[in-house]
């Protein structure tokens, strides 16, 4: 491989890992906000476990972002040395503006937030927990905005030495592509962080333990999914539109369709083989294409042909990718549908199949946001700012073992922190809330309750738990 190889491959990787906590904290930020209003508003104590336990879990995905975004920003600096020369003027304003507005309003609150609980009452702790959620969400409409000026530029000029320079900042904060893109990954993070909640309520409601608390949060994070499935894959299709309308190539390369056609099938399952250019063992399903991309029977979409084989990005990452994104979306919304089947049924809290299907789901919210962002990447390809500077040009002169040995490094290293992540962030979550709300009687014969030492009349201490076979 060439130094150009392993620096995108480095990037890849440490980006890919670290927009996993990002896109988890936005999640379960929220959801603590809203824990926190709720536990404010109506003073139930089921609403104070829950937001103590998912604080905790919060905290350290908080931890793990903070960490692994220091090292994009000097990554950027190392190996990205033309990017940085051409782009910083563009750029670096507004990462600036993500530390003003994002990190020190997150730093500022966070430690109410997560300290401050029992020290400054419940509507000062839920004013601290919506800061630090809206600061989650500024960073990630700072990051965001960045990254569709490099899919999308406009705002900005090149002057004679490759370096642009800012125009209108308004075109470059909001290009064409900026709210589609936000608002989709804003709502992956919200339907993530669903997922993430009902599969451990779903643990612990399969082991019938923390019944009262698990049934309150597996409650509404089935509701939540309910919203925000359906809505992502709106989102998802505006986005798509955008894309057909501003990135050709790429949504070619989605599709896997070389040459311009009207009305084109949609390809299910295909190798799609650039030496070729063309698909071999294709599955396809006529004029369906057409209808989701161009909302008409016979719409023309543009083929990947219709530029030369350089400037093409890698079209099975992109395919295979997109595949991924797109399938985890429609089982999500399959599974949030069948929940809201059992609730009307007044299933939801004792079907067993399904509290083991929610934590299968779990981890796919994760995998569809690595996947969206390496279509959004890699169908990028081989530009760095779509159409006027390539990779090529941006990487820095390092040598290839230089990179090499760092990406190793990385790999290492990163992979400790996730094995950290998941011994300590399953410790508490397999523990579960701690139960101080008065038990449920809703439904006999499910609920098991541990209970703390026991005081009999005599003052002799016993331990034990208390099954609730009856009403």
């Amino acid at each position: 491989m060439t130094a150009v190889d392993l620096a995108r491959m480095q990037f890849a990787f440490t980006a890919g890992f670290h927009i996993l906590w990002p896109t988890f904290t936005i999640g379960i930020a929220w959801f603590v906000t809203l824990l926190s209003f709720l536990w404010w508003r109506t003073g139930k104590l089921v609403y104070r476990d829950l937001m103590r336990f998912w604080m905790r879990i919060f905290a350290l995905g908080f931890g793990m972002g903070v960490i692994t975004g220091i090292v994009l920003s000097y990554e950027i600096g190392t190996n990205w040395a033309g990017y940085s020369r051409a782009a910083s003027n563009v750029l670096g304003p507004l990462f600036v503006y993500e530390t003003l507005t994002a990190f020190f309003l997150e730093a500022g609150f966070v430690g109410i937030m997560l300290f401050g609980e029992g020290k400054v009452g419940k509507g000062p702790h839920f004013f601290a927990c919506l800061m630090v959620a809206c600061g989650a969400l500024f960073s990630a409409t700072w990051i965001i905005a960045a990254n569709s000026w490099m899919q999308t530029p406009a705002g900005a000029v090149a002057d004679a030495n490759g370096v642009f320079h800012v125009t209108d900042w308004w075109q470059v904060i909001f290009t064409s592509s900026f709210p589609y893109r936000l608002a989709h990954m804003v709502c992956a993070s919200f339907l993530t962080g669903s997922f993430i909640v009902a599969g451990v309520s779903a643990w612990h409601l399969w082991r019938r333990q923390h019944v009262e608390a698990s049934r309150t949060a597996f409650s509404l994070a089935m509701w939540l999914a309910l919203i925000a499935a359906p809505t992502q894959i709106v989102l998802g299709d505006m986005h798509g539109r955008n894309t057909l309308a501003e990135q050709p190539v790429k949504l070619a390369a989605m599709e896997g369709l070389w040459d311009t056609t009207r009305g084109p099938g949609m390809t299910v399952i295909a190798w799609p083989d650039m030496s070729e250019q063309r698909n071999l063992y294709a599955l396809d399903i006529p004029h369906l294409a057409s209808l989701y991309l161009t909302h008409s029977w016979d719409g023309e979409v543009k083929g990947l042909k219709t530029v030369a084989p350089a400037d093409q990005p890698n079209v099975p990452v992109v395919f295979f990718a997109f595949r991924i994104m797109a399938g985890i979306g429609v089982l999500l919304l399959a599974v949030a549908i069948t929940g809201l089947v059992l609730r009307v049924r007044g299933r939801l809290f004792a079907t067993r199949w399904f509290q083991l299907l929610a934590m299968a789901t779990t981890p796919l919210g994760f995998i569809a946001v690595v996947a969206g962002w390496t279509v959004t990447e890699a169908g990028r390809q081989p530009w760095v700012v779509y159409g006027q500077l390539r990779t090529m040009d941006a990487v820095s002169p390092v040598s290839t073992g230089a990179v090499a040995s760092s990406l190793i490094a990385f790999f290492l290293i990163y992979n400790v922190l996730l094995l950290s992540f998941f011994w300590f962030g399953a410790r508490i979550a397999l523990k579960g809330p701690t139960d101080t709300s008065p038990p449920t009687r809703e439904h006999p014969g499910l609920d098991r309750i541990n209970t703390r030492a026991l005081v009999d009349t005599t003052g002799a201490r016993t331990t034990g738990s208390i099954e609730q076979a009856g009403a």
